[in-house]
């Protein structure tokens, strides 16, 4: 299952909402790329306690979703733009459905594993200028994903994306993000995403204390 990596997109902290900073905008790059245990360098995060750190280092939103906002918001010049919902990865034919968390997949020469699904912010409406995306987003579960970095490495557009191993079979992207985030777990699914070890700890937690 090889992919290739359209582009490799990073940012820097711009203002974006009056004062407040982000580095939601992502842009390609050109020439490899690091990939390190934070993920892409350079590429910042304004508010490291919502954004990076090792089990958000890389974010991948699926090229594939492009076309379908384009049905629902128009011809926004956004969606042309490979790292327009804050991805750093622009791949197409992969989606949330199709993998897995704990899912291993080697980056150019990094290795690289699912950790969690992107939970949506206030942030991609205000880069598109449309409200009602986030709701449209937790409804449709077109989330995007992120990764931890297991094996440091680098990338260049055009360089492959590889799963060479399959994390937890039973919980695709898709379905972590119908029981944590649009809030549709059973009982019995909270106990095992509290248990799921590749799962990101602030979700394994979230999971635990649902559950109660």
């Amino acid at each position: 299952m090889k992919h290739i990596v359209e582009a490799v997109c990073t940012g820097s902290a711009r203002p974006f909402n009056g004062a407040e900073l982000s580095a939601f905008a992502k842009r390609p790059r050109e020439g490899l790329v690091q990939v390190l245990e934070e993920g892409l360098a350079p590429d910042e995060q304004a508010d490291r306690t919502v954004h990076g750190g090792p089990e958000m280092a890389l974010h991948l939103y699926p090229l594939d979703h492009h076309a379908w906002w384009r049905g629902i918001i128009g011809d926004h010049p956004v969606l042309d733009e490979p790292g327009g919902f804050g991805s750093n990865l622009a791949v197409t034919g992969l989606t949330e459905n199709m993998v897995h968390i704990g899912d291993r997949f080697r980056l150019g020469t990094a290795l690289i594993e699912i950790s969690q699904p992107r939970q949506p912010c206030w942030k991609i409406e205000h880069r598109f200028g449309h409200k009602g995306m986030v709701a449209q987003i937790v409804t449709t579960g077109r989330c995007g994903w992120y990764f931890r970095v297991l094996e440091i490495g680098e990338v260049a557009a055009g360089d492959s994306l590889e799963r060479v191993a399959m994390g937890a079979a039973d919980w695709s992207v898709a379905r972590v993000f119908r029981a944590l985030v649009a809030g549709k777990a059973t009982a019995n699914e909270l106990g095992q995403l509290a248990d799921l070890a590749a799962l990101t700890p602030r979700l394994r937690a979230k999971a635990a204390a649902r559950r109660g």
